[in-house]
């Protein structure tokens, strides 16, 4: 069947609301681990995962890092307005170019009480390096589903990095029902976040210690990162009846020619996706390696891939080798001098998908009726004795809660 006609009620189950979890565990390595291979399930915890992971793996993590996204400002009438920064829109999107950006910065945003502004530029003070910085917000557009507002703040020398951190809360979902507190912005991070864009955590790699990082060295397991900023569309329910009518977010990432040759040499091993996010974005690696080989000549902009290109022609009639796909792309990165892969996938995983690259991933346990349960239904057809089983053992769910090794 083609993912299109799916029908989103075939992925429904009742989470109750005392099994999401409203804070993390105090130690990371402590959350609960089920195991699942051939139709098994084991328990364990984070900890060891490095027992259940063959030797010579190459684990893959998404490195991006949560912004405080989510800035508040007050009216002079006393109203709140809540502006949700989602992504850059800039002409040049590249993350690290738009944080360092001093003076002025467009993004695009989703803005709570957009109806009580209607007209000026809202205003925020705040303290940086021991001087008060002004911080002005001015709506420039609206767009379908979000708007394009314009920050800009005197003194101008400061980067919107620097801005943004200082005025904005980090953004927990919205499932997590209670106020942000202080260890917020240290728990929902991971340990190895380093690049600065995403509006939501890639959750699974909450769970990595330095301890089960050497653990991993210990056993021969390598360990490689790509950069996929995670948007607010990650927590997108589907509400139309079947697929057809849902549109899959698009996320941006950006992976090193280093790191796609690090997967290719490591094919004939296990590569394990840390996340769901690294898990598309090495999955789209691959398809961006047939388009490049199918077409030598095209353009960054005719690699994205979009929601349904895996499963249409001519991308859905090729059986083209991984090692012959990522060699096409590292060519193409090179016949066009590029170090990094800054583009954006909308690929949508779903049951009747093929893996090309991933052999297992790690991830949490997710939302019903979401587009990440229906990438874990792609895995197994067990999604739902899994989930089953987590309710009944009483296993923490979503972004704080505990996870799932697939060995696939």
């Amino acid at each position: 069947m083609h993912p299109r006609h799916l029908s989103i009620n075939d992925f429904i189950y009742h989470l109750p609301i005392e099994k999401i979890a409203l804070y993390p565990l105090v130690q990371r390595d402590q959350s609960k681990l089920l195991v699942y291979k051939q139709g098994e399930i084991k328990e364990d915890i984070y900890k060891n995962i490095a027992e259940h992971l063959p030797k010579n793996s190459l684990l893959i993590f998404n490195n991006t890092k949560v912004i405080p996204a989510r800035i508040l400002f007050k009216k002079d009438t006393g109203g709140t307005i809540e502006i949700f920064c989602l992504e850059p829109f800039e002409e040049n999107k590249e993350y690290t170019s738009v944080m360092n950006k001093t003076a002025s910065a467009k993004w695009k945003c989703m803005i709570g009480g957009a109806s009580k502004w209607k007209e000026g530029n809202l205003i925020k003070k705040i303290n940086l390096k021991t001087e008060e910085v002004i911080l002005t917000a001015s709506l420039k557009e609206k767009l379908p589903d979000a708007y394009v507002t314009e920050f800009s703040w005197q003194p101008s020398h400061y980067s919107f990095s620097e801005i943004i951190e200082q005025a904005g809360e980090i953004p927990l979902p919205p499932y997590i029902k209670r106020d942000v507190d202080e260890d917020d912005k240290e728990r929902y991070q991971t340990i190895y976040a380093e690049h600065k864009g995403s509006v939501a955590a890639p959750t699974a790699g909450l769970h990595f210690t330095e301890e089960v990082f050497s653990s991993l060295e210990n056993k021969n397991i390598k360990t490689d990162f790509v950069t996929l900023h995670v948007g607010a569309g990650t927590f997108k329910p589907v509400k139309s009846e079947t697929m057809q009518q849902h549109e899959m977010h698009a996320e941006w990432f950006d992976v090193s020619v280093s790191t796609i040759e690090n997967i290719l040499n490591n094919l004939k091993e296990n590569i394990v996706a840390v996340g769901t996010t690294s898990l598309r974005t090495i999955e789209s690696l691959y398809w961006m390696g047939v388009k490049s080989y199918l077409n030598k000549d095209c353009t960054i902009n005719e690699l994205e891939i979009k929601q349904w290109d895996v499963y249409e022609e001519p991308l859905s009639k090729q059986s083209i080798h991984a090692t012959i796909a990522l060699t096409s792309l590292i060519s193409w990165m090179k016949k066009n001098d590029l170090q990094r892969l800054f583009t954006k996938t909308q690929i949508l995983i779903a049951p009747g998908y093929r893996f090309k690259i991933a052999n297992a991933l790690v991830t949490n346990f997710h939302q019903p009726q979401s587009t990440l349960l229906l990438l874990v239904a792609a895995i197994t057809n067990d999604w739902r004795k899994i989930y089953e089983y987590a309710l009944k053992n009483d296993l923490r769910f979503l972004s704080y809660g505990d996870g799932c090794l697939f060995l696939l």
